[in-house]
Order: C-alpha cells, then sequence, then structure tokens
C-alpha cells in the first residue's frame, strides 16, 4: 500500500506565500492528529554550522511553531551535538551557533533544547535488537517528548549518498558516541603521546575495558564493545575518532537509529522536508556548495521512507545547474550515484522499507 507524500512548489503570490505553504502542508498532511493538546513536541532541525547558508531559515520554523501552539502542544526546536569538534560539539557551542544562524527565541517563538545534553552525555539507549546495533543511544530531550517533527533540509552527503529524513533522525539523534559507532567499525586505540592519564575515559566505559598502564590509559580489545564513549569523552583526543566504515554498514547503522528515535512515537510522528538549495555536501560543512538543481518545493508526509524517496525522485528528474558541481554531467540519471560513485544511496530505503518503517511507494499529491 502506498503512502500519501505532499508536494508544493516554490510558486508564491500576494496571498499566498511559500510561508502560507508550509501551514498549509501541516494540515494537508494531517500533522493536526500527531499532537494533542499539552504535549512536549521536538522539532527536529539541523541549525547549520558557521559559515554555512544552506539550512532552512528560521521564519519557516516559526510558521510550524505557531501551528503546533494553536493545538495546545508545547514546541522545542532540537538537535543533538555532532561528533566531530566544529561549533555544535557542545550544548554552549551548539546554542550559540543556532543563535548567530537566526534561531533565537524572538524569532520562531520556541526554546531551544540541545537533545544530548551539555556533552553528549544526555541520552536513552533503546533496544532495537537489528543487524548492526542491539540498541542506539537517542537524545533524551528527543526520546522524552511526546511527538516529534522532522524539518530536514535535503542535500548529497559523501556517505549516504544523500542526506533527507532518515539520516535527519537517525545520525541527527544520535548521541555523540552513538554518532561515532555509526561512523566506524574500527575499535579506538590510544595515542600514548597525547594521553595525558586522567582516567575520564575509563570512567564513561561501560565495560571497564580501559585501564592505566603506567601514565597512560590502555583499551583491552577483547572487552572494548566499540560504543565510542571514551573517543567523545577524551579532552586531548588521545582516544582518536575514527571514520572508518562502509556505506552499507553506516546506511544500516542510521535507518537502526532513526527506529530508535521513532519507536516510543508511534502515530506521533510528522515529517517536513524542504528541497531548497540542493547542496552536494551536507550543512556539517562551514560552507554551502553552489546548488545541484533549481529550487523544487517543500513535501510532507507521515512517512519518512515514502518522503525520502520521492525527495530522491524529484531531484532525479531535474536538469543539473550549468554553476554547479555536477556541471558537464546533464545525461545523469541518477545525480547522487554520480556525485558519489562508491555509495549505494538506495540502501538507506531498502533497509528502513524492510524493518517497517515504511514503504516506497508513494503517491505525490500537489496541493
Amino acid at each position: 500500500m502506498s503512502s500519501k507524500v505532499y508536494f508544493t512548489d516554490m510558486r508564491a503570490g500576494h496571498k499566498k506565500s511559500l510561508l502560507d505553504k508550509v501551514e498549509m502542508l501541516f494540515e494537508q498532511a494531517g500533522f493536526a492528529n500527531v499532537i494533542k493538546e499539552g504535549d512536549l513536541v521536538a522539532i527536529k532541525l539541523h541549525f547549520g554550522e558557521r559559515g554555512n547558508t544552506g539550512y532552512i531559515r528560521p521564519q519557516f520554523l516559526r510558521r510550524i511553531v505557531n501551528k503546533i501552539k494553536a493545538l495546545g502542544g508545547k514546541p522545542f526546536l532540537t538537535d543533538a551535538n555532532t561528533l566531530y569538534l566544529g561549533g555544535r560539539a557542545n550544548a554552549v557551542d551548539h546554542l550559540q551557533t543556532a543563535v548567530e544562524n537566526g534561531f533565537a527565541y524572538a524569532v520562531v517563538d520556541a526554546p531551544l533544547v540541545i537533545a544530548d545534553g551539555l556533552t553528549g552525555k544526555d541520552y536513552v539507549s533503546v533496544e532495537v535488537n537489528r543487524k548492526r546495533c542491539r540498541e542506539v543511544k537517542i537524545g533524551s530531550a528527543a526520546y522524552h517528548a511526546d511527538a516529534l517533527l522532522a524539518v530536514t533540509h535535503f542535500k548529497g552527503h559523501e556517505m549516504t549518498g544523500f542526506g533527507g529524513v532518515l539520516k535527519n533522525i537517525g545520525m541527527g539523534l544520535g548521541s555523540r558516541s552513538g554518532k561515532q559507532v555509526m561512523h566506524s567499525d574500527v575499535l579506538p586505540v590510544v595515542d600514548q603521546a597525547t594521553c595525558i592519564g586522567c582516567s575520564k575515559c575509563a570512567q564513561w566505559c561501560p565495560v571497564n575495558a580501559i585501564g592505566l598502564r603506567g601514565k597512560t590509559s590502555v583499551v583491552d580489545e577483547e572487552k572494548c564493545i566499540g560504543c565510542g564513549e571514551c573517543t567523545v569523552t577524551c579532552p586531548t583526543q588521545a582516544l582518536e575518532i575514527s571514520w572508518k566504515t562502509d556505506p552499507d554498514a553506516i546506511q544500516e547503522k542510521i535507518v537502526e537509529y532513526a527506529e530508535g528515535a521513532l519507536k516510543n512515537k508511534q502515530g506521533k510522528c510528522g515529517f517536513i522536508t524542504f528541497l531548497t538549495n540542493i547542496s552536494p555536501q551536507c550543512d556539517c560543512y562551514g560552507w554551502s556548495d553552489a546548488p545541484l538543481v533549481r529550487d523544487i518545493g517543500i513535501l510532507a508526509s507521515r512517512d519518512p521512507v515514502a518522503l525520502d524517496q520521492a525527495c530522491v525522485d524529484l531531484v532525479n528528474r531535474e536538469s543539473v545547474l550549468p554553476n554547479s558541481t555536477l556541471a558537464g554531467k546533464e545525461k545523469a540519471s541518477d545525480l547522487f550515484r554520480t556525485l558519489y560513485p562508491s555509495v549505494d544511496w538506495t540502501r538507506q530505503l531498502v533497509y528502513a522499507e524492510e524493518i517497517g518503517l515504511g514503504t516506497r511507494d508513494y503517491e505525490l499529491v500537489k496541493i
């Protein structure tokens, strides 16, 4: 059975702005049925990095916040801290970056809450028992919310082909150590020249796999479960973050994390995706490259898999812009496979459908 995906193009006029169209999508997609009076509603988005301009404009979030408040919900904007040490690796820097990018209370009319707390340690372990993960670590603020609305900026991504709603909620709501699990299949190794012997890594190790040998830490590889807690705890980065994984593995882990993020919210989720400023890389970079194709529109659905599939299909039907990184490859039928030839982006959608997160079969309803 197909899922409905609602779509509006970029046309606007005197009596119907794009902001108005977002409200129309909210209504048509049935998000009013997701939110009840008194619900704490997590609005998951990407606040953007310093220097990046591809993220969704905060004025759109204000309209979504208004719709939630009109239903009696209590919305807050949220994202989890990043694994890399940029402008969003802890809650203080993360909130500062968000405000600098326009997501101040005065603009969005809602508080900002970093999902996994001050340093990424505030998470809930959710049992999924899947192919890659037995349990996943989801930012507690998002997990404990009564309802979830994911607002996603669709773009390319070098590890997953594209970044859509599954990546937004899976990778996005994973704690810092959860992000390490998704990004790597390699156990941590201590750089003895950098280690200061503070033992903070040992304090956070859940299986007591780290001890001191002299004045430096040592990892017992037979005990280590690769949870990533030590790598995101070390103050000197002596336990270096590893990014070594293969595209299928990271996509499957992201899907399992998405399942964990949605597990306690059946019937309480909605998804909105912006096909605007479709850049070749993730919004985590400190820049936004020229868009691959023209701005296409905005979509909404209760089915995250159908929504991502519809977004890919719409982008792949477009003509490549002449000043983009795909210039000269106008005949490409699969823009994301052309961007990243070693990545089969379909794996995340196939796997998400296999484990019951949604269907790739959709009906596109234009409003």
